[in-house]
Order: C-alpha cells, then structure tokens, then sequence
C-alpha cells in the first residue's frame, strides 16, 4: 500500500494540483489533501484508483527496502 508522502510526491513529480490529482482518480480534492496531511485515511479501494490514476500518469512506486524508505520513479 502506497503511503501518504509518496501520493505527494508523484503528484509533484507529475506537476499536477490536488484538483487534477482528484480528477484523475474520481475523488474530492479534500480527500487527497486530507490523505497527503495525514490527516485522514481513504478506503483501499480509493487509494487503489489514486495509485492505478498516478501510474497512469508516469510514476513508478518503490516500495521500502532495507537502503531506504518508499519513495517513486517516473518512468522513462
């Protein structure tokens, strides 16, 4: 499961706002900006159409290793 800081950081990689990052996935931009704060949780399935709308979009989610915490790539 993707975390709240990698949701911010693809959306910032990919130059979208909260509004088109709410677009692309169908939810409110309250929900991502509360989600991103950690603030709030969102439901598996919501967060599974926040991840599927940002890998669309070009990003590569890596997740947390023994080298480091997750983080994301943009594909090439």
């Amino acid at each position: 499961m993707i975390a709240p800081l990698q949701v911010r950081l693809a959306r910032t990689a990919l130059g979208w706002g909260v509004r088109e990052r709410a677009a692309a996935a169908g939810i409110s931009p309250s929900t991502v900006q509360r989600f991103e704060s950690g603030i709030g949780g969102m439901q598996t399935r919501t967060l599974d159409r926040v991840e599927q709308a940002l890998e669309e979009g070009g990003v590569i989610f890596i997740s947390a290793d023994a080298s480091g915490g997750p983080g994301v790539r943009l594909r090439s």
